[in-house]
């Protein structure tokens, strides 16, 4: 999993490796920030820490494409034939995360969990997979989680999610505890499943999993739990969510770049440990691969929004925008209208989504400049607005948890049809033309 994928990185010239030690409180974030978590780094030597780091792995869309095997112009079909033909995984008796299992004298501390920022109110680790199994269905269900290191055995969890919330306030009820494992090391496609919502598709994060790996996920059972975990993970946490307990959670610096709030939140009691020999920790700088994997998953639902109003050409969920807030699709207008179309159709497919921007297909909708220009010359607020007030929003915006509404906007930077006007000026044979030859 997580190794092969290092090695993987390493050979397409992308992992920066250091052998400089670092300190996991605000100088290893530090440096992730300084590089705008744009590039993979593995740090060999932590301060305090016998086991290496690494970070930013999944942040890179063209790295996470060649990661899975997939391409550009592939990837919403493969996505969603993956959640429509979901594949079988595999348990075994061994795996590699089983080398170390540690059931007595538990002590979380020993990982290296980065201190991110100067008001975080802990060490977290921010690249953990949840993994619970549905109380009903049986089916196993993945998302990644910030996890606030209390103590030895103790970490709380923000349970966001209304599916996760749910599962854990059922079994509160009958004052029972939900068993979870969280799973540190993994790869893409372990990472792309579980993005993939379970309140929308009913699935199996596993199944998904295989289909996208293109052949079954291997795990493993876990020893003090009901659940089974990826048996080439690095590491694996074990533990219950206490019912009817909780404990002060946050403030967190989030993907924003703005303190998450401090409330109550349950915590998990940590019951066993296995672990790879010589494992790799890895670590997320808030928290931009779950983000990307995310934002590849909302572009599949924000594709299949607009293709049954408009023909649209392609979407993209940006990366400025936290892959949640800010869209941009560009169509082929058929008729005067379809602009408007596609921002109805974009704003209701995706709750957080706060402001969008349809444009013709003759833009570049990955080229920001291109993406200007289109705004620049084909659209006029007075008709091209689409404003909508007071609607409902995402709790990673402060804009927004300051009222508890979001005021949502779309942008129709489309051209008016059978316009000359609008035709844009091209060179024959520009796209053959290679600078190399001439500098």
């Amino acid at each position: 999993m997580l190794r092969f994928e290092l090695e993987r990185l390493r050979q397409m010239g992308l992992l920066l490796e250091t052998d400089v030690e670092v300190d996991a409180k605000f100088e290893l974030g530090g440096i992730l920030k300084k590089l705008k978590n744009k590039r993979p780094v593995l740090f060999n030597r932590v301060k305090g820490y016998k086991m290496p780091v690494c970070a930013a792995l999944y942040t890179d869309r063209e790295a996470v494409y060649k990661l899975s095997n997939i391409s550009h112009e592939d990837r919403i079909y493969k996505l969603m034939d993956a959640i429509a033909n979901p594949k079988p995984f595999k348990v075994v008796d061994r795996g590699p995360v089983m080398e170390n299992i540690i059931t007595g004298n538990i002590d979380i501390r020993k990982f290296p969990h980065p201190y991110f920022h100067e008001k975080d109110s802990s060490t977290y680790i921010t690249a953990g997979m949840l993994v619970v199994k549905d109380i009903k269905t049986g089916r196993r269900y993945t998302s990644i989680r910030r996890f606030q290191v209390i103590d030895r055995n103790k970490i709380s969890a923000l349970i966001a999610s209304p599916y996760l919330i749910n599962q854990f306030l059922e079994m509160e009820k009958m004052n029972r505890p939900l068993e979870v494992a969280i799973v540190i090391g993994y790869d893409v496609p372990f990472l792309l499943a579980s993005q993939v919502s379970s309140e929308l598709y009913g699935v199996d994060k596993y199944e998904i999993d295989s289909a996208l790996r293109g052949e079954p996920l291997e795990v493993v059972k876990c020893k003090t739990i009901d659940l089974e975990v990826p048996a080439h993970a690095e590491i694996v946490l074990e533990g219950v969510m206490v019912p009817n307990k909780r404990e002060m959670e946050g403030p967190f610096g989030e993907l924003m770049g703005y303190y998450g709030e401090q409330k109550m939140h349950p915590y998990i009691e940590i019951k066993a440990i296995m672990h790879r020999n010589n494992p790799i920790y890895q670590a997320a700088f808030p928290c931009r691969e779950e983000h990307l994997a995310n934002g590849l998953l909302r572009e599949v639902e924000l594709y299949y929004a607009l293709k049954r109003l408009v023909d649209v050409k392609d979407v993209h969920v940006t990366l400025s925008g936290g892959y949640r807030f800010h869209a941009i699709a560009s169509i082929n207008k058929k008729q005067e209208g379809d602009g408007k179309t596609a921002i109805i159709g974009a704003l209701s497919s995706i709750k957080d989504l706060k402001h969008v921007v349809i444009v013709d297909d003759d833009i570049d909708i990955f080229d920001n400049e291109d993406v200007e220009l289109a705004i620049a010359t084909r659209f006029q607020s007075s008709r091209d607005l689409v404003l909508i007030p007071e609607a409902c929003g995402s709790g990673l915006d402060p804009s927004h948890t300051t009222r508890g509404v979001s005021d949502k906007m779309g942008l129709d930077a489309t051209r008016p049809l059978n316009n000359e006007r609008f035709e844009r000026c091209r060179i024959p044979g520009l796209e053959n033309i290679d600078l190399r030859k001439y500098f």
